[in-house]
């Protein structure tokens, strides 16, 4: 879970250990944006596989099944105000 105080760390340093780790996938979830980066480790290097927003459906590696709607994670914030 991101947070304006710990994004650069979540980011960078724990990225690093969770690859020293061996950690095969990340998941990145930003309340404030409303969104997920789902990361994968491959040749020591995290690849970016997919982003979801708002309320889309997530299927996503290590638990694409089941799937569930990411809105599931802010029940209480209203959806962004649209752009105009």
């Amino acid at each position: 879970m991101l947070s304006p105080a710990t994004e650069s760390c979540d980011r960078g340093e724990k990225r690093t250990i969770y690859a020293k780790a061996g950690v095969g996938h990340l998941w990145l979830v930003d309340p404030m944006m409303r969104m997920l980066e789902v990361f994968e480790l491959r040749d020591s290097k995290w690849l970016l596989l997919d982003v979801f927003h708002d309320d889309a459906q997530v299927a996503a590696a290590p638990f694409a099944e089941p799937s569930f709607p990411l809105g599931l994670l802010w029940p209480f914030d209203p959806p962004p105000a649209a752009q105009a």
